[in-house]
Formats: structure tokens, C-alpha cells, sequence
């Protein structure tokens, strides 16, 4: 009888996978996003020559490393191990802004502030409306109106830089 009830109680998690949550995906997704800013964020913060992206710079790393440990600590209560480094793309885009200076830095670097916080609001607003974890649901909503905020200070600069977004 033990060992039925132990077999039907281990069902479930091994239907989540590995990772213990139906939604590791958006939980390793939004770790890797999070990750990214924080270094393109430094980045910025340390070569900008806009007091304006500079500051920006500086918030994406103070703002996303936060919400990088508390998302860390929810992955952790569900077994889900996040990334702890960025990914090659956003390697790739480092080493591409390293090579820029001046405005041409400032500029391609809000303009992929602009792509990337547009692809986490999509992000968070798939795991609203269709997530399975109660849990991750309430940290996006939670950091969805953050993430927004940045969306609209990047797309305001980009204006005073006079670049071109969709």
C-alpha cells in the first residue's frame, strides 16, 4: 500500500520534468533575460556617453539583479537551477557593443534595451495568461508594471536620441 501510494504521489513531479515546475521554461527564459541586462547594464553604466543611458544602465543593473535573487529563490523552493552566466547571444552583443563608442554605443544599446524589454513584457504576459505555476504567474505579474517602466525610460531616450523603434 506504501509503495502504491509513494508511485501515485511521484506521478506528478515526474510529469514536470527535471525541473519540478510546468513553467521551468519561463523560469530559466526570464533568469537568462535578467542576467543580460545586468552586464549590458554595467556595460552601459560604465561606456555611455549620455548621462541619460548611463543612468539607465545603471538601473537595469540595480532593478534586475533584485529581481534576478528573488527569482532565484523561487526556482530554488521548486528545484529548477537557472543559469548563472548570460547566454552566447548576449555575449555576442557584448562584444558588439564593446567595439562601438559615443552616441553609436548609446544608440545601439537602447535600441536593444527597447527590443528586449518588449520581448519580456511578451514573455510575462504568456506566463499571466497561460502559466500553470501560481507561483511564477505572481512574480510576472509582480514585475511586469517594473519591466513596462523600462520599456517606456528606453523608448523616452531613444526619442531625445532620435532613433527609429517599432
Amino acid at each position: 500500500m506504501v509503495k502504491l501510494l509513494l508511485s501515485v504521489l511521484a506521478i506528478p513531479c515526474l510529469a514536470l520534468g527535471a525541473g519540478g515546475s510546468p513553467d521551468s521554461s519561463f523560469y530559466k527564459s526570464l533568469a537568462q533575460g535578467g542576467l543580460a541586462e545586468v552586464d549590458l547594464g554595467q556595460l552601459a553604466s560604465e561606456k555611455a556617453t549620455n548621462p541619460s543611458v548611463k543612468d539607465f544602465g545603471t538601473m537595469m543593473v540595480k532593478d534586475h539583479s533584485a529581481a534576478n535573487e528573488e527569482l532565484k529563490t523561487l526556482a530554488a523552493s521548486k528545484g529548477i537551477t537557472l543559469p548563472s552566466s548570460p547566454d552566447a547571444a548576449t555575449h555576442a552583443k557584448k562584444v558588439e557593443l564593446e567595439a562601438l563608442s559615443g552616441g553609436s554605443f548609446d544608440k545601439s544599446y537602447v535600441s536593444n534595451q527597447i527590443k528586449a524589454h518588449k520581448d519580456t513584457v511578451s514573455l510575462l504576459q504568456k506566463e499571466i495568461s497561460s502559466g500553470q505555476d501560481a507561483e511564477a504567474k505572481a512574480f510576472a505579474q509582480k514585475v511586469l508594471p517594473t519591466v513596462q517602466a523600462h520599456l517606456k525610460a528606453a523608448e523616452k531616450i531613444a526619442d531625445s536620441l532620435a532613433i527609429k523603434y517599432s
